[in-house]
């Protein structure tokens, strides 16, 4: 497809990586000439300098011709105004990036009146992605497809754990419960695992279940899966105010640490059920003072990223249930990964893997039959979701047949609702849904999980 990307910052750019993975032509449009000549080289796309707003500069960035317009700039007004004008130019898909909680309310007519296909709201979708963890903290991160009946879930294996010592294929028929591990780190290195692979302490496994199934395994893992009763957050920015607007109506306490006085009593105004404490969060004495020992989960959402890491390294061993780290740089996502941290969120990753999925199902329309696409452990593992369509090799063929590529790994058919987590004598039947993990980038077609001949 040919897409337009206006904003080359880190989530612009990430999009560019991505989209020349797939294959798709782009052009990126940034008012900084530094910016659009070194992601132009560097990934040799098309770059303009201007304004990405200006019909002219549209027109050269060849607007006439584009499926698809990104406008991620850090101005809201600008991502609104380049898409209004993209669409009336070109008549294309619209995407734009839009933080401002002013239009959160408001974002259904902007949508409509104006014509935008996609709005996103970082700040939103992480904190969406935090409330999901704080219901179930023995989670490291949780996808969902199948529109919620199936869950991939990743957790560390706690020492005295019951899996130590077990072959992956034993798991499901030892705990009665229909699950799959789709997905093994250890020591920094990530494979998607035989049925011989042997589990071992702190090994991180990415399982995928329903919601039921993945219950009752942890049950029996002796693991509690229900939601925190408390949590305490550092820093009261945005994420902060929408994570709290999910967290009060769930039942959850909250505890908010923010050294802006006039933030403090505004979030006291919009919060009048939450605490709202005006100091220095990264102060240990504060912390220390405040009973951070009594929490169930810890969230450090401060601006800064090397405060957020201190803060959840000293939380890690405090906090009882969970601890939350946000992190706005991606280029020191494997340094990050070495730390032990237990869930690291990036709002930036979580915006292109949303925008992604967005042009993989508008490619679903012209070709592509990716329903979902997800990107895992730090944009290292993708699983996708495929629709079986009459004219696919792999209908009806049982799954031990079939001629499959390595470092891919079949997880889940969903057909009509029901979950299957299939074995060597499934098949594919039309309608089906199937759930691919894999290592390899920019599969468009379920015919793609097959080893040329």
């Amino acid at each position: 497809m040919q897409i337009i990307i206006v904003g080359c910052g880190k989530v612009g750019t990430a999009l560019t990586v991505q989209l020349c993975n797939e294959k798709h032509n782009i052009t990126v449009i940034d008012s900084n000439p530094s910016v659009v000549h070194s992601v132009s080289t560097t990934y040799d796309v098309m770059g303009i300098t201007g304004n990405g707003s200006s019909y002219n500069v549209l027109m050269e960035a060849g607007i006439e011709q584009a499926d698809i317009l990104i406008a991620v700039t850090t101005s809201d007004e600008m991502n609104l105004l380049c898409c209004v004008i993209a669409k009336k130019a070109g008549n294309c898909k619209t995407i734009a990036r839009v933080r401002n909680p002013i239009f959160n309310q408001e974002l259904d007519f902007i949508r409509k009146e104006l014509g935008i296909s996609m709005i996103i709201n970082p700040e939103l979708a992480a904190s969406l992605e935090m409330a999901r963890l704080l219901r179930f903290p023995t989670a490291i991160e949780i996808d969902t497809f199948a529109k919620g009946r199936v869950e991939i879930l990743r957790f560390k294996v706690p020492e005295h754990s019951k899996l130590i010592g077990l072959a992956l294929w034993e798991i499901s028929p030892r705990f009665h419960c229909d699950l799959l591990i789709c997905v093994v780190e250890r020591d920094e290195e990530l494979l998607i695992p035989s049925g011989n692979y042997i589990v071992q302490q702190g090994d991180i496994l990415s399982m995928i279940a329903t919601p039921h199934n993945s219950s009752d395994f942890f049950k029996q893992m002796g693991i509690r899966m229900n939601q925190v009763k408390n949590v305490m957050i550092i820093g009261g920015g945005g994420i902060t105010y929408y994570l709290t607007q999910q967290l009060i109506p769930m039942g959850i306490a909250v505890k908010i640490i923010e050294k802006n006085k006039t933030r403090c009593e505004e979030l006291s105004e919009l919060f009048p059920k939450a605490t709202i404490i005006h100091a220095d969060g990264s102060d240990r004495e504060v912390l220390l003072e405040e009973q951070i020992e009594d929490s169930d989960a810890f969230v450090a959402l401060t601006d800064i990223d090397e405060e957020n890491i201190m803060l959840s390294l000293f939380a890690r061993d405090k906090v009882r249930r969970k601890v939350i780290t946000k992190v706005n740089r991606l280029n020191f996502s494997d340094v990050i990964h070495t730390l032990n941290l237990d869930s690291v969120i990036y709002p930036k990753y979580i915006t292109a893997e949303l925008i992604l999925r967005y042009v993989r199902a508008t490619q679903n329309s012209i070709g592509s039959n990716v329903e979902t696409l997800h990107k895992m452990m730090d944009d290292r593992i993708e699983a996708l979701e495929f629709i079986i369509q009459p004219t696919m090799k792999v209908l009806d063929v049982p799954i031990r047949q079939l001629n499959l590529k390595k470092d891919l790994l079949i997880a889940c058919i969903n057909r009509k609702g029901k979950i299957i987590i299939p074995g060597g004598d499934d098949r594919f039947l039309i309608g089906d849904t199937v759930i691919v993990v894999t290592t390899i980038f920019g599969l468009q077609d379920i015919n793609d999980i097959l080893k040329e001949r």
